[in-house]
């Protein structure tokens, strides 16, 4: 009996020992992981004001040529994918900037694609490059008005705004084709063909902003999921706009949250999270830090929250316009930010 004790007395102890250093670990993952600078915006929205307005108008106006006239935008549509493209350079070039074509070809369907690509040269820093940018073919024969008309419209209003304003760094709007299956994180995709090009060149890429499905909120309860155990640590309602990267990236991560925390009454999360987690690498971001650069998606969590992702039902009256400017107005505060040195 006294020999049974002692081992339940050491099994315990191991037992408590194991059980402090599992929350030691989970204090020291949140702290670098989740815990954010700044606080998240809570309760009723302000009242939008006239430039919100405005801006709202102009991204439902983008949102439904792209997934209305021109929805299943892809590489097995050349055609749609050729207008939509066309569409972004002219709206480029009626801001004042002068769009390039990155083309390359694919095998599979074989076809020649192509990035659409301007600067706003900086004033203090020109070879020092932040690149907003945002995919804008659909997968297949979807609409793709979430994904990812929203982010394409969003950085066509954001160059509009940033186009009279140069900054100390150069900005960089890409507009990227090929993020959608079956060309993800494969040599076709057009985001890896412009950071490795980037990359050879010697492009000093400071911060990469990727920005992936904006449009989608819900303020019912339990409308947000998440990947297995992030639930825990996050909110459950669908109302927030999300800055996500690796942990290699935790720094661009804080400094873009902690900028829009400063300048939109909107709420938001973040987290630099391991790469392994499911998500945290399903954008452009992930070819920019494939190539060494730091990178960050800005995301309304896709399939994390909105039912209509890559189906037939992700069409432009599905998107909340108004949520929308906000956000993209509090992310006009981090580019100006990050292009400041």
């Amino acid at each position: 009996m006294a020999k049974f004790r002692l081992v339940t007395r050491k099994s315990l102890k191991r037992l408590a020992i194991l059980a402090a250093l599992i929350a030691i670990a989970l204090v020291v993952a949140w702290w670098v992981m989740i815990r954010m600078p700044g606080a998240s915006h809570r309760g009723p929205l302000p009242a939008l004001t006239e430039a919100q307005a405005s801006l709202a108008t102009e991204l439902e106006s983008h949102v439904r040529i792209l997934a209305g006239d021109l929805a299943a935008r892809s590489a097995f549509a050349p055609n749609r994918l050729e207008s939509a493209a066309a569409y972004i350079e002219s709206t480029l070039a009626a801001v004042g900037l002068s769009p390039a074509r990155e083309w390359f070809e694919i095998a599979s369907p074989r076809a020649q694609c192509s990035n659409i690509v301007a600067e706003i040269r900086g004033t203090t820093f020109p070879g020092e490059i932040v690149v907003i940018g945002a995919h804008y073919d659909a997968v297949m024969s979807q609409p793709g008005a979430d994904d990812n008309a929203s982010g394409v419209a969003a950085v066509l209003a954001l160059a509009k705004r940033l186009a009279p304003d140069p900054q100390e760094r150069t900005l960089r709007f890409v507009l990227f084709a090929n993020e959608e299956p079956p060309f993800f994180k494969t040599d076709q995709m057009g985001s890896l063909v412009h950071a490795r090009a980037s990359k050879a060149r010697g492009d000093r890429v400071v911060a990469m902003l990727a920005l992936e499905m904006l449009g989608h909120y819900d303020d019912t309860p339990g409308s947000q999921r998440y990947p297995p155990g992030l639930g825990l640590l996050y909110p459950d309602r669908a109302d927030f706009i999300a800055f996500v990267g690796n942990v290699g990236s935790r720094a661009l991560v804080r400094r873009a949250i902690r900028v829009f925390r400063a300048n939109a009454s909107f709420p938001s999360q973040g987290g630099a999270i391991p790469a392994g987690i499911p998500g945290v690498d399903f954008s452009d971001h992930w070819s920019f830090n494939k190539v060494g650069y730091k990178a960050v998606m800005i995301t309304d969590t896709a399939h994390e929250r909105n039912p209509h992702y890559h189906t037939r039902g992700d069409t432009p009256d599905t998107l909340d316009y108004e949520r929308m400017a906000r956000v993209v107005e509090g992310l006009g505060h981090v580019i100006r930010d990050l292009a400041s040195n």
